[in-house]
């Protein structure tokens, strides 16, 4: 028997029912956080690669272990990668305790919406913290995942019926973007900088009539990673370009700086669209 074409799993998946599958990654998430009352987002970024401190220190004594009695310049390397490893891991833990006492802050929050709900991509490393944190601390948290062949499978911290699995990057890219109030960018590689630079572009270019805050956690890594004074320097950017960026180093930093961000300027939505659950931002006309 002949599915109704709604049905027809062949025509879903064809090229031209490609439509369909884009709108589905708006509507079918946008059913989820009205019925979880989730109004808005602060968003983690950072490596999958990031590990806890108690994992990269067992991983590191299994190494030792393993190369015992081993000798030569990669036995050397090894070694070094696992203690950076454990060096990195600070940033895990960090990200985690961030979570859990931005979480806090907005669980006292009067409001009848979930506000400020701790985001990530809902992998491991950087996002497995900021979502274990929120957990911790009683709260909702999102993890929006992407279908990847390597790495990026969800962790088990993520609140249920706020897992999201997206197929297109722009989709996923949208709900991080228009529920999101404040990003806080952990040390990552070339996804964590994708996700950095188009909210920058957006927020360069006003292209959404909000006030979106970026803050770069972890100087150490990032005065290294990303110089932007050639780009002013050549006039490729402008100086007050240089201000979207804010900069902590410990947890209580920046939950400082989120709490004056989100006070000042997202208690009270400008606009009605906001005031909603999900309240998605208006875009510039």
């Amino acid at each position: 028997m002949q599915p109704l074409a709604y049905l027809d799993r062949e025509f879903l998946e064809s090229e031209e029912a490609r439509p369909l599958r884009i709108l589905a990654e708006y509507l079918e998430p946008l059913r989820r956080f009205k019925a979880q009352n989730i109004q808005d987002t602060v968003v983690f970024f950072g490596s999958a690669r990031i590990h806890s401190r108690e994992r990269a220190e067992e991983a590191l004594a299994r190494l030792k272990q393993r190369l015992i009695g081993a000798d030569g310049a990669e036995s050397d390397e090894l070694v070094v990668r696992g203690r950076k490893a454990v060096e990195w891991s600070r940033y895990y833990e960090e990200a985690r305790e961030l979570a859990r006492l931005l979480t806090e802050w907005s669980l006292a929050l009067e409001s009848t919406h979930h506000r400020f709900v701790v985001t990530s991509g809902g992998g491991p490393g950087i996002m497995e913290a900021a979502n274990r944190g929120a957990k911790e601390a009683g709260g909702k948290t999102v993890g929006l995942n992407i279908k990847l062949p390597l790495e990026q499978g969800p962790n088990h911290y993520i609140t249920e019926g706020l897992h999201f699995e997206f197929h297109y990057f722009f989709m996923r890219k949208f709900w991080f973007a228009y529920l999101a109030k404040s990003l806080v960018i952990f040390p990552g590689g070339f996804g964590t900088l994708d996700e950095m630079f188009e909210i920058l572009t957006l927020m360069q270019t006003e292209k959404l009539a909000k006030q979106i805050q970026i803050i770069l956690y972890g100087q150490e890594y990032w005065n290294q990673i990303l110089d932007l004074d050639p780009l002013l320097e050549w006039g490729a950017i402008a100086a007050r370009d240089m201000r979207l960026l804010q900069r902590a180093d410990t947890p209580q930093e920046a939950l400082e700086l989120l709490k004056a961000h989100l006070t000042a300027h997202h208690l009270e939505p400008d606009t009605a669209q906001e005031m909603q659950a999900p309240g998605i931002a208006k875009t510039r006309a």
